[in-house]
């Protein structure tokens, strides 16, 4: 019976401030909107989710490689320009967090799944400010436990952070799922670490995969209410 749900922050829960974005890149005289920008996400995401790039690379510089990919699949090509946007926002990312845009439905679907007396497991790969954002954007009340993997020192998908957060939950690997929106990250990480994975494809560009998908935490909390994962 599904006891525990851990979440990925970042690409389910809050998502990149696209008009900060926009507005940086306007700075430097490039034009493109954040609605742009949105669209073209999911298209980056799959590009960067493949398990070479995954296990020679490190979060913070997939990072940066996602939003090349974000604004290449935006129509906007690499230039001084686009390099001083992109360390505009670096440098407010560093300070604040740049993922800070969360979804309306995302309060309901976490007191929804809460209402159910799941505990709920942030697991997410981040720069070390993470419980601070969450707290700031309204979303830490909403959960039970937060796991930064700096703070943590290890990252996905290294399963010993799932392991990590089993152990601070008090949970068993058996009665959890793991929701997140990288296949070779969450999906990976967490099968090795004995948990059932859910992949939050946004877009719908992972039929291929081997495992439950869900196009948003909202469909996720109502296939939870329909008992699909006891």
């Amino acid at each position: 019976m599904l006891r525990t749900v851990f979440l990925d922050a970042g690409g389910v829960l809050m998502f990149p401030n696209w008009h900060r974005i926009a507005d940086a890149l306007a700075r430097q005289g490039i034009t493109v909107t954040a609605e742009a920008l949105s669209r073209a996400e999911p298209y980056a995401r799959r590009r960067l989710d493949d398990g070479r790039t995954i296990v020679t690379t490190t979060d913070a510089s997939r990072g940066w490689r996602f939003f090349d990919l974000i604004l290449e699949q935006a129509g906007i090509p690499r230039s001084p320009q686009t390099a001083a946007a992109l360390t505009e926002v670096h440098t407010y990312h560093q300070a604040n967090n740049l993922w800070e845009l969360v979804p309306d439905e995302v309060p309901p679907a976490l007191t929804a799944l809460r209402a159910r007396n799941l505990t709920l497991v942030v697991v997410s790969n981040a720069n070390g400010t993470l419980h601070a954002h969450m707290a700031r954007l309204g979303l830490l009340p909403l959960v039970d436990h937060v796991l930064d993997s700096c703070t943590e020192g290890v990252e996905k998908p290294d399963p010993r952070l799932f392991e990590i957060a089993l152990s601070r939950a008090g949970a068993s690997a058996s009665s959890t799922v793991h929701i997140g929106d990288f296949y070779q990250v969450d999906v990976v990480g967490a099968r090795a670490a004995g948990i059932r994975p859910v992949l939050l494809d946004q877009a719908g560009l992972r039929p291929d995969a081997d495992c439950t998908r869900v196009g948003s935490l909202q469909e996720f909390a109502g296939r939870v209410r329909e008992g699909q994962f006891d």
